[in-house]
């Protein structure tokens, strides 16, 4: 297993990972199969989406505000109850297949991990099989 530190700078983030993870795997010597993105946080996510226009993660981050605003009547005294929502509703893992060492991919996909309790440093935990 191969640990990324993510640093983030906003409170909702979302940072395209996808040079690292496939760096990871290299490294982890994965030729073919599938590779494991996991985030071991319960206020940040991990997702796959467009990395060719900016505004598809603009529009993804407002939308999530839209539905799960910062403010809110929550009973999580911590104070971050909405990055704990928005986390759940994008997810802790994805998988993607490898052939021939090479994440695969569509055209416009990237791997973004998603920030929503920053700015912090994270971690995500990339492994081969």
């Amino acid at each position: 297993m191969k640990t990324l530190a993510i640093q983030t700078r906003e409170r909702t983030e979302f940072v395209d990972i996808t040079a690292q993870v496939q760096a990871a795997l290299e490294e982890l010597g994965v030729k073919a199969g599938a590779v494991t993105v996991f985030v071991p946080h319960t206020t940040a996510g991990i997702t796959i989406n467009e990395n060719a226009d900016p505004d598809v993660v603009a529009d993804i981050k407002a939308v999530l505000d839209g539905m799960v605003p910062w403010t809110g009547h929550y009973r999580h005294g911590e104070g971050n109850a909405a990055a704990h929502v928005k986390a759940g509703l994008m997810g802790s893992s994805v998988r993607v297949l490898v052939e021939n060492s090479r994440l695969q991919l569509g055209t416009w996909q990237a791997i973004y991990f998603c920030e929503f309790d920053g700015p912090r440093c994270r971690l995500v935990w990339v492994s081969g099989t």
